[in-house]
């Protein structure tokens, strides 16, 4: 995946200026990014603090590894199960 050139403190300060008034127009000048990215970053950390995001992606790198070590042992009991087929 790529990696953002924004930091989450900077995607919530944006939603968080976005949320009090201040234009999506402007704000999309200042940092140089499309509306539709603002929209993207306002459906995503709306009503989020730093930390709750960082908590967020802790989380979804912890879902990522136990999906990974899912995925190996479902392939590793697939094998073991056609091994004991052919022997028997």
């Amino acid at each position: 995946m790529r990696k953002s050139r924004f930091t989450e403190n900077e995607m919530v300060r944006a939603v968080k200026q976005f949320e009090s008034g201040v234009s999506a127009d402007t704000i999309s000048r200042e940092l140089g990014i499309s509306r539709m990215t603002l929209y993207k970053w306002k459906s995503k950390y709306s009503g989020m603090d730093v930390s709750q995001v960082k908590h967020l992606k802790e989380l979804e790198e912890e879902n990522r590894k136990l999906k990974q070590m899912y995925a190996n042992l479902a392939l590793d009991n697939q094998i073991l199960k056609e091994v004991i087929e052919k022997k028997l």
